[in-house]
């Protein structure tokens, strides 16, 4: 994993008023697995330990990804955007996939175009 020192990558992060930022993780085909939110310890856990932990916003606390359900994701990329304020987490993900309802992504469910326009007109 080719990053620079965790201290000084975290520096260019743009946090918000709760001191997280929102993390993209996406895998090794380009597909989008998840969106969670890093501060700066889950960040420097995930550069130090090459796995990624996130903050839990429900729980106020850190975990790392494949805790219990043994899902982990290795890190080979971690980008920010040109804004500061937004990660892209490339992983290989390891076991059945990433969302805790057991499917590979978290992006399974794709609405279409009417019910697009019934929730519009609710």
């Amino acid at each position: 994993m080719e990053i620079m020192a965790g201290e000084a990558f975290s520096k260019l992060v743009s946090y918000d008023a709760q001191g997280l930022v929102p993390a993209v993780v996406q895998d090794l085909n380009g597909s989008v697995l998840m969106v969670a939110y890093m501060n700066r310890a889950s960040l420097a856990l995930t550069i130090e330990s090459g796995r990624t932990w996130f903050f839990s916003r429900s729980r106020q606390e850190l975990w790392p990804k494949g805790e219990t359900s043994g899902d982990v994701q290795l890190v080979r990329q971690l980008r920010i955007d040109c804004d500061g304020d937004c990660l892209l987490v490339v992983v290989e993900q390891l076991g059945s996939g990433a969302c805790h309802t057991g499917a590979v992504s978290c992006f399974f469910r794709e609405l279409d175009t009417a019910e697009i326009a019934n929730v519009a007109n609710d």
